[in-house]
């Protein structure tokens, strides 16, 4: 259940690319909010600026214009050192793209994040969350050994270790067949519901989108439907302690 605070606001966000040809604008003044533990989809065809304004919330690009806050932490104009730390802590991103170590186990790579913050027992909550995703007999594999449905598996589970507030997905099916693709989307409301986290999915499948809470329509750079438009909700605080488990 959403509560009434905005986790993400973007207030007149723009993102301006310069070409050989001049400015390319890909995404046009954009504001709203979305709040904690809301799901929420983001469709539109190919170049409507769905993935770049995923990356500008993540904090993987930054906004050439306009506000970006996630989860209390204002994007623009933050350090790289310090994005590291809000992705490692506070946000999972689940791609497309597995983005798996090859020669990392199962277990190994979903226990990288949570090395790289310094959790303690970090071998032990990524095995928990190996089991969580149903793969407690394949963490000694390594992702050649694993069929594409449990590398995404792995790839989720690596995402929700460090337990982040906000869970991105962009287009985490796409590489996948139908009923495998339906199996990864259950888990990822299932384990998103269980825990609390908003959950943003870029998706080209209406359905997909259709099982969120809410959904955002983009065309040409710009939004053009919303379901649930909460650009007035209040910033979440920003967050005070380190990720839990962490030294």
């Amino acid at each position: 259940m959403a509560d009434n605070k905005a986790i993400i606001q973007l207030e007149n966000v723009a993102l301006t690319l310069e070409s050989g040809a001049g400015p390319v604008n890909i995404l046009k003044s954009i504001s709203f909010g979305i709040k904690a533990g809301e799901s929420v989809g983001i469709v539109g065809p190919s170049g409507s600026g769905k993935s770049s304004l995923m990356s500008l919330m993540t904090g993987l690009e930054q906004a050439t214009g306009g506000s970006v806050t996630v989860d209390g932490l204002k994007l623009e104009g933050a350090d790289e050192d310090t994005l590291a730390r809000h992705r490692l802590s506070r946000v999972g991103i689940v791609m497309q793209a597995f983005h798996l170590i090859p020669t990392m186990t199962a277990l190994e790579n979903v226990a990288v994040p949570l090395e790289l913050a310094g959790v303690n027992d970090a071998f032990d909550r990524a095995a928990r969350e190996l089991e969580a995703v149903g793969l407690a007999h394949r963490m000694e594999h390594y992702p050649a050994q694993l069929s594409g449905g449990e590398q995404q598996r792995v790839a989720l589970a690596r995402a929700l270790a460090p337990e982040p507030a906000i869970l991105f997905g962009d287009e985490p099916t796409g590489n996948l067949d139908g009923k495998t693709g339906r199996a990864i989307i259950d888990l990822i409301f299932d384990l998103s519901e269980q825990r609390g986290s908003t959950l943003v999915l870029v998706t080209h499948d209406p359905a997909l989108a259709d099982r969120c809470d809410r959904v955002i329509s983009m065309s040409d750079g710009d939004i053009v439907d919303d379901t649930g438009d909460t650009k007035s909700v209040q910033i979440e605080d920003a967050p005070t302690s380190k990720v839990k488990g962490s030294k």
